[in-house]
């Protein structure tokens, strides 16, 4: 077990990512509790999908930063060794061709801290996931 200094709390995976206080209620809240090194890269993360999606709700889900309507179209969160971006399982497989420098999982791509963040690619996969969403309520 490991117990976090600041909080006292006990978790089985050491260091394990956690807010020591109040989960965040925004976006924002979100970006400002995590450590200075990451927030730059976070709050381009979020200014990219915030401009190709500027018609959707933002909320914190599964305590990550999303982009919401009606359902849940893209997830970004921030890790000790990269951010986590969720776009769903169905991106992963259309983007897969422009996804190889990345590590991918079902419906989550990792974008290492110690790269330049793919900003187009982001901005593209997040308008895909808007207009994705889109295709299903008008079908």
């Amino acid at each position: 077990m490991w117990k976090c200094p600041n909080c006292g709390r006990e978790f089985e995976i050491v260091e394990q990512h956690h807010f020591c206080t109040e989960p965040p209620k925004t976006i924002d809240e979100y970006i400002a509790a995590q450590t200075e090194d990451i927030q730059p890269r976070l709050r381009e993360v979020y200014a990219v999908i915030k401009a190709a999606l500027p018609n959707t709700t933002e909320k914190i889900s599964y305590q990550m930063p999303t982009f919401w309507n009606g359902r849940n179209l893209i997830h970004f969160a921030a890790f000790k060794k990269h951010i986590g971006l969720y776009p769903g399982g169905e991106a992963t497989a259309v983007f897969a061709e422009k996804l190889t420098d990345y590590k991918t999982s079902k419906g989550g791509i990792r974008l290492p801290n110690n790269k330049p963040l793919p900003l187009e690619l982001i901005a593209e996969i997040a308008q895909w996931c808007g207009r994705a969403i889109s295709d299903i309520s008008t079908s």
